[in-house]
Order: structure tokens, then C-alpha cells, then sequence
């Protein structure tokens, strides 16, 4: 018999229906998967055919306000604008917000503040669905570990169970049929001179949602069963570049999975493309400058834009190439630009 989402929040919040306060607030930071998740063994739950591993994006990400209101309907606002009920935002939170409802009549105002486009492939419904759940912990006052938590997250967004922590973070696919077993974990790994930067080829909205492809790609491409192989080598292989501080089996291993993953996309009926003309420019630019001996790698996610993996040492020179891109230090906190203001 399937397990629905909602018997999986009953069986992590047992009480502690009523609010603690009159409102909370918290932040998530995005992130970016180094070995990719693509591909589900239970949709209802969101449970991955494999393994995950990503990092944070430090102060790219998002804030999420909420507090009960008196309304008939929920109260929704993305970056201070209120969202409609046809706009996908306010569906799947909505959806996302009845699992924790005390009673159907309880309605919910959400202020979310985002600093990176929503929906254009960087990881937006990741850090929005963490730092909801994570608000509303600290709403109800539930006090749950961050296992739990990830859990929750996860019936969201899949990715979103890794939003919940900073750094490196290990997603475990687990096996257990209710997903409780399934859930994110941060690795002890500190790693100060890694840079991430982003490379926003087009901010937009996409045409194909990840979840949508995602199931595409499980259910027609050929070539699908060769990917839990692939991505198992991969958070080896990864593992072993965070235990000795060896970039370069990070970034090409990075690299190489993102490709597999949008190979399979390709393979896909009918096919998936993400990319556009300037994300090929792009990848070339990369591979011509790390032939010429810098040393930068290239992710992409179900989206055209780019993301480089690099060291600080070789800052600079990826600015002069690179003059439109964003650099995140994802261990060096940086609190500036992520500023949770609602009014």
C-alpha cells in the first residue's frame, strides 16, 4: 500500500499544533548538486533512484516569513509581490503547506524573499521549501532534529532535504518503501579556497519543470539504467576529492556527471534541452581555458545556466574571462546581500 506524505508528518510531528509565536522567519541557502539527483523510485514521497551530493550556496538563497492569518485563503508573496492561484508558486506551496495544517481552516500568510531567479534551474524551490519548514519548526515550536527536518523538506522539493544544511552535504537515496531513510546529512568537510560561481545564461522561468523531466527521462530514455552506476562512481570518487583536497578530481568529476545527466535528457523521448546557444559558448570557453592550464569546471542543472567550480587563487583570472559572473564562497559567511526584510 502507498505511504502518503501526510502519514509521513504525522508520524514526525505527533502534537504541538499550536503556534509559539505569532510569527517565525528563517533562511536557506541553495544549492548545487555535484553528483546529480535525476530520477525518482516513488514520486508520492520523493525518493531518489540514487544518492546525492551538493553544496551550499551561502547567501544565495531564501527567506521565508509565515504567520497564522484570518483569511479565507492562504496569503502568498514572492520578493513582495502577491502571488495568484494559477501561478505554479502558489500551487505547490499550497500544496506543500496543507501536509502541516492543524485543521483545514487554518490559513497561512508566507512572505518569501528570494535573491536568485525562481524556477531557472538554481536550485530556487530547493532553498524556498527549506526555509519554509524550517519557519514553520520554529512557528509551532516542533523542535525537530535536522534529519527530520530534510525529511519534511524533501516531500517539497526533493533537493530542498539538502537545503536544510550548509557546506557539503550527502543526500542518502536510503531503501526503506516510507522514505525514512531518505534524508540528507552535512559532511565534515571545510573547504575555504573552493569557489562557486554563477554564470546566468537566461533568468527566466523554464518551459519544462525538473520534476516533469525528470520523470520523462526516467520513463523513456534506454540509456536510464546505466545512471545509479554512474552516480554511485561519482560520490565516490567525489568523497575522495574532499578528503585530500584534490580540485581536480572534484571539478572534473563534477563536470562529468552534470554531463551524463543532460546526455540522458538527450536521450530522452521526445528530447530534453536545456542549454541554449550562450551555455555551449560557455562550456567552450571553460574547456579552451583549462587547456591552457587554469583550473575551473563547469555543473549544469535542469536549467541553461552555468555553474564554475574553481579555486580562490585563480579568482581573478576567471573574473577577467568571466566579467558577468557571480562568485560565492560557500564557507566564508556572507550575510550582506541575503537580507530577510518582508514589508
Amino acid at each position: 500500500m502507498q505511504v502518503t506524505r501526510q502519514q509521513i508528518v504525522r508520524q514526525i510531528i505527533k502534537d504541538s499544533a499550536i503556534p509559539q509565536q505569532d510569527s517565525a522567519s528563517s533562511y536557506a541557502a541553495s544549492n548545487i548538486a555535484l553528483c546529480k539527483y535525476w530520477g525518482k523510485r516513488d514520486i508520492e514521497l520523493n525518493l531518489p533512484v540514487t544518492s546525492s551530493l551538493s553544496i551550499s550556496m551561502s547567501h544565495l538563497g531564501a527567506c521565508s516569513k509565515i504567520s497564522l492569518c484570518d483569511s479565507a485563503e492562504d496569503q502568498i508573496f514572492l520578493n513582495s509581490a502577491s502571488m495568484g492561484h494559477n501561478t505554479m508558486f502558489y500551487q505547490r506551496l499550497v500544496e506543500f503547506l496543507d501536509l502541516f495544517r492543524p485543521t483545514m481552516d487554518t490559513k497561512f500568510t508566507i512572505y518569501t524573499k528570494t535573491n536568485i531567479p525562481v524556477g531557472a534551474g538554481l536550485a530556487s524551490s530547493a532553498c524556498g521549501f527549506a526555509a519554509t519548514i524550517k519557519a514553520l519548526d520554529a512557528l509551532f515550536g516542533w523542535d525537530l532534529e535536522p534529519s527530520e527536518l530534510s525529511i519534511l523538506a524533501r516531500l517539497g522539493s526533493g533537493s530542498a532535504c539538502r537545503s536544510i544544511y550548509d557546506g557539503f552535504v550527502l543526500w542518502d537515496a536510503g531503501t526503506a518503501a516510507n522514505g525514512m531513510d531518505s534524508f540528507a546529512t552535512q559532511l565534515d568537510y571545510d573547504w575555504p579556497e573552493l569557489r562557486v560561481g554563477i554564470l546566468l545564461v537566461d533568468g527566466r522561468q523554464k518551459s519544462m519543470t525538473s520534476r516533469d523531466a525528470m520523470q520523462s527521462t526516467v520513463e523513456t530514455c534506454r540509456f536510464y539504467k546505466t545512471w545509479p552506476e554512474l552516480v554511485n562512481t561519482a560520490i565516490a570518487h567525489t568523497m575522495r576529492a574532499l578528503q585530500h583536497k584534490d580540485f581536480w578530481l572534484l571539478g572534473a568529476t563534477a563536470e562529468a556527471n552534470a554531463l551524463a545527466m543532460h546526455a540522458l535528457m538527450l536521450a530522452t523521448t521526445p528530447p530534453i534541452i536545456y542549454s541554449q546557444a550562450a551555455t555551449l559558448d560557455y562550456m567552450q570557453q571553460v574547456w579552451r581555458a583549462r587547456s591552457e592550464g587554469l583550473g575551473v569546471f563547469f555543473t549544469q542543472d535542469a536549467g541553461p545556466n552555468l555553474k564554475l567550480l574553481f579555486l580562490a587563487s585563480d579568482e581573478a583570472r576567471v573574473r577577467e574571462l568571466f566579467n558577468e559572473i557571480e562568485i560565492v564562497a560557500p564557507f566564508v559567511l556572507v550575510t550582506e546581500n541575503m537580507v530577510c526584510v518582508y514589508e
